[in-house]
């Protein structure tokens, strides 16, 4: 189809957006509701453009025959920098001078807008919650944390309430979070761009914890975090940055650095022991991944019947939590009250996960990526000229199979390369197992085991997951990872998201496996040392008592 854009006729493609053949001409259009692979909303009014002399959403409208479309008329301009106007005047005038990062902020600025002619009235209470955290006050009402909560995640913890100048996104009934179906993924807090919502944060704890020299201070970091640490710094997507990351963690104090890819390792011997043992009784199936402690929450709101399909498995970063205060602090002659664990995560999920009551936690606080870059920054390291180090050798030694629990996908990878091997006695010759990568919503194969066919899948994103329970009895084994693309994809990652940087990520934490030296967790040499020297055999009773956990019915209301 062709149309004419700035009086130039252009070929089209019919099936896409004006707001997509614009952006693909390299013509740039101001976007705040807007969210990539979701349906556009046409809230903010910023995309508009002139069609045929009328103003149009560019986001919402597809092209049509004899389509005239202006982009930086007048009428467009004064146009968009009205409603970025009233936008910014609900969010908060210290904002527009003081700060640049919020989406809405910097396009203030790309508009021209000189001058707020209006002030602020909203006066909310700000909501602190264990792990997510609300303020109305900047909110603009863009509608993009209601949407992922409702088509990404299919939870719909929050909503529209109110009308008119009263309209407010808000939890049912106007409860807080932390009273209703909230599964803390923090997917929302990615999705705002103006700030409106954040993580609680536990910087200002640590900080504090550094300075307390009667306390051994260990820190452990997220399989994802080597592969998105970077951009906080400038550095490209998908940059590994493993040694100058354990190196920033020691300049910023910490007696000792441990990788959680250890834990994965841990956890991989015991959830594949455990669906081995299944494989014997005959049940229950399917066996599900317990590693995200958003999904766990999500089970537990609308999937009571699934308790019995459950891994008992602790995650990885509370299994390290564990056996640092245990195996670590008996052979390094430390009392367990005296070291303070301290987990480096992409997941706003991992801060409400380490106060759950029956998982009796080794971990004191949790860290985002992005509040691990203000901790680097606070130190005024020079992330990009460190040199690399390697994580200190107690709990510091891990497998591909570990760090590919960083992906949609991995986990399931990372357990059928130790069943496999633990189940026949044999070699597993390809230990890829493609059809589990990349960023589609729902992934599934079979493997040969002793003469039978295991049937296995993995979904990413909640909605897709309900998707993928709706046929669960055809399934053996299932992965199910909260956050698009995995833990790459995390609500404590770096922002802007796109799904662009998390394929790009995706791909540096494949690279990490293949260039170790370990690609199955049942080589790991520590992780022999702790099953000879402390624990015995996985799911031994010590195993049992120390890494494995259970979950409980919540209300869906």
């Amino acid at each position: 189809m062709k149309i004419k854009i700035d009086g130039k006729v252009v070929e089209c493609d019919q099936n896409k957006t004006l707001l997509h053949i614009l952006r693909d001409r390299g013509i740039e259009i101001p976007t705040l509701c807007y969210q990539e692979n979701l349906k556009p909303e046409a809230r903010c009014r910023l995309c508009l453009v002139e069609i045929n002399g009328k103003l149009s959403t560019s986001c919402s409208k597809y092209p049509e025959k004899d389509m005239e479309i202006v982009t930086n008329s007048k009428k467009v301009k004064r146009a968009r920098m009205i409603n970025a106007e009233l936008l910014i005047s609900e969010h908060a005038k210290e904002c527009f001078i003081e700060n640049k990062e919020h989406d809405l902020c910097k396009i203030v600025q790309d508009v021209g807008l000189k001058d707020i002619r209006f002030d602020p009235t909203r006066k909310y209470k700000v909501e602190l919650g264990t792990s997510v955290i609300r303020d109305n006050n900047l909110c603009v009402n863009c509608g993009r944390c209601v949407q992922v909560c409702a088509d990404v995640q299919a939870t719909w913890a929050i909503d529209f309430a109110g009308r008119g100048h009263n309209e407010h996104v808000t939890p049912y009934f106007e409860h807080g979070l932390h009273d209703v179906a909230c599964i803390k993924c923090g997917q929302c807090i990615a999705a705002c761009p103006v700030g409106a919502i954040s993580e609680r944060e536990h910087l200002q704890d640590v900080l504090k914890v550094l300075k307390d020299k009667k306390k051994h201070v260990v820190v452990q970091t997220a399989p994802s975090i080597r592969a998105s640490l970077g951009e906080e710094f400038g550095m490209k997507p998908g940059t590994l940055v493993k040694g100058k990351m354990v190196s920033a963690l020691r300049r910023c104090g910490f007696d000792k650095v441990f990788d959680t890819n250890l834990g994965a390792d841990m956890t991989i011997m015991e959830e594949a022991s455990e669906f081995i043992r299944r494989l014997s009784k005959g049940g229950p199936f399917p066996m599900i991944t317990t590693c995200c402690p958003a999904w766990i929450k999500f089970m537990e709101h609308f999937y009571h019947d699934l308790l019995k399909n459950m891994s008992s498995c602790k995650s990885p970063h509370e299994m390290l939590g564990v056996l640092t205060k245990t195996y670590y602090a008996k052979k390094s002659n430390i009392a367990p009250k005296d070291i303070v664990v301290v987990s480096v995560m992409p997941c706003t999920a991992k801060k409400f996960e380490s106060t759950r009551p029956e998982l009796k936690s080794g971990v004191d606080y949790v860290l985002t990526t992005r509040e691990f870059s203000k901790l680097i920054k606070h130190f005024n390291i020079d992330f990009k000229s460190l040199p690399n180090e390697k994580f200190d050798p107690a709990l510091g030694i891990s497998t591909g199979a570990g760090v590919m629990f960083g992906a949609t996908g991995g986990v399931m990878e990372a357990a059928l390369r130790t069943v496999y091997e633990l189940a026949t006695g044999k070699t597993l010759k390809k230990v890829e197992f493609n059809q589990l990568r990349g960023m589609c919503g729902i992934k599934e194969g079979v493997i040969s085991l002793n003469g039978g066919k295991i049937k296995y899948a993995a979904a990413n994103g909640l909605a897709n997951a309900r998707k993928l329970l709706e046929r669960k009895n055809d399934y053996h084994f299932i992965e199910i990872m909260a956050c698009p693309g995995g833990c790459i994809g995390g609500g404590g990652q770096p922002l802007p998201y796109s799904e662009e940087k998390i394929q790009k990520r995706m791909k540096a934490i494949y690279k990490e496996d293949r260039k170790l030296p370990f690609r199955k967790s049942h080589e790991n040499p520590i992780v022999k040392d702790i099953y000879n020297e402390f624990l015995g055999a996985p799911l031994s009773r010590k195993s049992e008592k120390l890494l494995h956990t259970h979950y409980i019915k919540r209300s869906m209301f």
